[in-house]
This record gives C-alpha cells, sequence and structure tokens, in this order.
C-alpha cells in the first residue's frame, strides 16, 4: 500500500477510519484484494479557493472541496457539505463511505463528496448565495448530470441545490436539472427526497428489530442529532409506537422517561432553531446521553461520535447509524463483544442517495413518481439490501459493517477488473 502524502497520520481522523473498515474486509475478497489500493486512493480530489464580497464591502477568503472518490460504477454522487470544521480528509472519507454505499445498495453510482469550511449560519442569504455560486462555478469543471451529481449535506439545503443548479445551467448554456439533486420540487426534485434519509433509517431499524426480537412498539429510542436525519427518524419510530426518550443537539440534551412529544419537540425546533429551552423533557448533561438507557440509539450527527470510552458506557441493544461514520473502530470492536448489533452507515442512511437516484432518473426522463410510489420502492430497495448483507454477515461470521463491505468492495472491485486500466 502506498501512502498519501496529503493525508495526516492523526489515528482518529474519518479518513482513518475508512482505511481500517477496508482493512477489515480485505480476508474476504480473494483474487479481488489485487485491485484492492484502488479503494486507499481518491481518483480526483480538487481544492478550490472561494473568495466572497461580504454585505460590507470586505473580501473574505473560504477553502471549499470537491473530491471523486471511485467512479467504477457510474458517475459520482455525494453531498456538499457547510461546516466550519470540513477537512480534506473528511471530505476523502465522506466521497468514499458514498462509493461503499451506492454499491451496498446497488445503485449505478459512484462515490463522491464536496464542502466549504464556513459557518453558513453566520453568513446572510445574499453571501450564502454568492459563495455557492462562486463554488459552483470553480468546480464546475469536474461536476455534471453524467460526471459527478452534488447534492444536499450538513449546512446545505433544497435552495443551494437550486443555487447550484442554476449556476451550472447558465455556465453551459442550458437547464440541466440533472446536476444536482435534493433540489425544490418545482425545479426538479423528488416528491420524498428530504424525509428520504430518515425514513430509511427507520425502515432499517424496523428490519432489524424484527430480526433481533424486539417489539417496537415497546422500543425506547436515543437519538443523537435533530435535524433532518435525526428529526424525520424520532418521528417515524414515535408514530410506530416507540418511545423516543433522549434527544441531543449542539445546544441542548433532553431526556423525559415516559417518552418526548416528537411533534412538539419538531415545532419548538422548527420556531427556535434548536432544541434548546423545550419544556416538556429535562435537560441533562451532554456526555449523559450516553449513559441513558435504550433499545435504539441513533447517532445521526457527526463522524466520530462513538469512541471506546462511550461504546463501554451504552447500554442499548442496537445501534442504528443515521450519520457517516459516528462509530470509531476500536469503538465497533467494543460494541461487537457487548452483542450490540451496529447496522452500519453504508447502509442505515443511505435512504438519501437512493431518492436521489430516483430524482436522477426522474429528471432525465422529465416524468415524475408519487410520493406512494417513491416511498415503497425505497422501502424495498432498502429491505432488500440490508437482507443480503444480513445473509452475508451470517455466512462469513462477521459483523453486519464488515458484511456490507464484502458486498460492496466485492461489487467496486470487479467493475475495476472488468473495466481494466487505461492506458
Amino acid at each position: 500500500m502506498t501512502a498519501l502524502s496529503y493525508v495526516s497520520e492523526d489515528k482518529h481522523s474519518p479518513w482513518t477510519t475508512y482505511l481500517a473498515q477496508v482493512d477489515r474486509v480485505l480476508p474476504y475478497l480473494g483474487e479481488l484484494s489485487r485491485w484492492a489500493d484502488t479503494l486507499r486512493h481518491p481518483k480526483r480530489a480538487l481544492i478550490v479557493d472561494i473568495p466572497l464580497e461580504m454585505d460590507d464591502g470586505s473580501v473574505r477568503h473560504f477553502e471549499g472541496y470537491r473530491v471523486q472518490h471511485n467512479l467504477s460504477r457510474g458517475p459520482g454522487k455525494g453531498g456538499v457539505r457547510f461546516h466550519p470544521d470540513v477537512t480534506l480528509e473528511e471530505v476523502m472519507a465522506l466521497s468514499a463511505w458514498m462509493t461503499v454505499k451506492c454499491a451496498a445498495i446497488n445503485l449505478p453510482f459512484g462515490g463522491a463528496k464536496g464542502g466549504i469550511r464556513v459557518d453558513p449560519r453566520e453568513l446572510s442569504k445574499k453571501e450564502l448565495e454568492r459563495l455557492t455560486r462562486r463554488y459552483t462555478s470553480e468546480i464546475g469543471s469536474i461536476i455534471g448530470p453524467q460526471q459527478d451529481i452534488p447534492a444536499p449535506d450538513v449546512g446545505t439545503n433544497p435552495q443551494v441545490m437550486a443555487w447550484m443548479m442554476d449556476t451550472w445551467s447558465m455556465n453551459i448554456g442550458m437547464t440541466s436539472t440533472g446536476v444536482v439533486t435534493g433540489k425544490p420540487i418545482h425545479l426538479g426534485g423528488s416528491l420524498g427526497r428530504v424525509k428520504a434519509t430518515g425514513r430509511g433509517v427507520f425502515v432499517t431499524g424496523k428490519v432489524t428489530a424484527q430480526r433481533i426480537g424486539l417489539e417496537l412498539g415497546n422500543a425506547r429510542v436515543a437519538v443523537q442529532g435533530f435535524g433532518n436525519v435525526g428529526s424525520v427518524a424520532a418521528e417515524l419510530f414515535s408514530q410506530s409506537g416507540a418511545k423516543v426518550v433522549t434527544v441531543q443537539d449542539h445546544s441542548a440534551t433532553l431526556h423525559h422517561s415516559a417518552g418526548i412529544d416528537i411533534a412538539a419537540l419538531i415545532r419548538w425546533q422548527q420556531q427556535h432553531g434548536s432544541i434548546a429551552g423545550f419544556h416538556g423533557a429535562t435537560a441533562i448533561s451532554h456526555e449523559a446521553f450516553w449513559e441513558q438507557g435504550c433499545d435504539i440509539l441513533i447517532p445521526a450527527a457527526l463522524e466520530g461520535q462513538i469512541t471506546a470510552e462511550r461504546a463501554r458506557k451504552l447500554v442499548c441493544r442496537m445501534v442504528l447509524e443515521g450519520a457517516n461514520g459516528p462509530t470509531l473502530p476500536e469503538a465497533d470492536d467494543i460494541l461487537t463483544q457487548r452483542n450490540i448489533t451496529v447496522v452500519p452507515d453504508v447502509i442505515c442512511n443511505a435512504g438519501g442517495v437512493t431518492v436521489s437516484y430516483f430524482e436522477w432518473v426522474q429528471d432525465f426522463s422529465s416524468f415524475f413518481w408519487s410520493e406512494d410510489e417513491i416511498n415503497a420502492r425505497l422501502d424495498k430497495i432498502m429491505e432488500q439490501a440490508l437482507l443480503a448483507i444480513w445473509q452475508k454477515s451470517e455466512q462469513l461470521a462477521v459483523s453486519l459493517r464488515t458484511a456490507a463491505y464484502a458486498v460492496a468492495c466485492e461489487r467496486i472491485l470487479t467493475a475495476r477488473k472488468e473495466r481494466g486500466l487505461y492506458p
């Protein structure tokens, strides 16, 4: 293996976590392991400077990225993250997880990801628009509906996607709705896209509960992160009869043993921008979140949240990874030893990219499906993919994560092998 000169040696970095996950699947790849270094080397990594004229007339510079990890199975697919802590290594890892995720679900995409080091909450709407449009122009030469299709991620939303689509379209001289997904409905967006990732977490959780003999109607749920993914998952579990007993976001950690009124909490968050101050639960410390008893834990915030120390404290039966890379490798081992089932991110939170695929297909055909059709197709794909991974897990006697990587990496490396090397 040739080490990359532009990555750090931080053993807890997202890229290092990804590499450790790849290493664990190598014994199960057979002759395909010859191509394994393909997984350790991003195909393309672009760093761009984004000069932005602020509303007060000053000029600030922001650092932006777009990484295409692997395009062996199709065009790149992956979100764009606006967050002050975004780094090249994080975006590399996220793009690699997208490669694995698309292959695990068997979508015809490779993995990509983008980001800007910025806190979007500190920008005015006009500043955010100018930042988005300049970023889109800077990465414009490597994205496109058959090259690399961005989507929303942390800190971005349908409005940001609309600006990206419009900018790219203006630069090529024609409207191209398929250049991004996660757009507003009237600009070629898909019904069901906003709730798709959270819905996927719920669907995989429901299947897993059946497999381990957990009755959802009596289950207690804890959710870290109450953005698009966490709030939707909490809502669906609550509607299924489960009790969401603990919720955490950047502002507060709330607990109520009888179950939090999730509909009321969502209304509060929409009105106040966070869950802090909600009166229907008791505020506890952030670290206490990991010690609260529950049956289902949903980390749906950022990567690296479940450390070895926290893994030892957890009192739950399953972990549903709504976020990308929330569990460190050493924590994974501890959870396995403790017989806590982990449904890995590359399958658990793949609902978003699945409906993004539906949106992309609909944009190409200019024929759009109903939300019921979309949800039914999403549920079927997610359930079938998870059951195939369960089967592989039992066949190889490995964790669901290693099984997901075995399924995905076999597809990725077979495509690489059959395409060959050019020149």
